[in-house]
């Protein structure tokens, strides 16, 4: 794990701005979920491969590449929620501060 780490940490600083854009525009974007069956197939999936790279099954380079996109991920979900718990905090500061403005019609 250190070697993905060391030797792949151009690609994690990617996935880790990439998920904190996706974060902060996700806060923005209203749109629909996914279904909860789709989200448990998501979950059953994720875990499925989790196991699989905590067991080494597979093996060689598909291994390798296994392993390497878990870690992507997991950087790329970090990174969308510390984006969004940014976004957050943003709007919602802006939200208390300008609710005088917007009643006032000044703006």
């Amino acid at each position: 794990m250190v070697y993905l780490a060391g030797f792949h940490w151009v690609w994690l600083v990617i996935s880790l701005l990439l998920g904190l854009a996706m974060g902060w525009i996700a806060v923005v974007h209203r749109g629909r979920g996914v279904s909860s069956l789709t989200a448990r197939w998501l979950a059953a999936m994720l875990l499925a491969l989790i196991v699989l790279a905590v067991m080494h099954v597979v093996p060689g380079r598909f291994g390798y590449w296994l392993d390497l996109g878990l870690v992507m991920l997991g950087v790329y979900l970090g990174g969308c929620a510390v984006g969004s718990w940014l976004r957050d905090g943003v709007v919602s500061r802006q939200a208390a501060s300008g609710s005088t403005e917007h009643s006032n019609g000044t703006l």
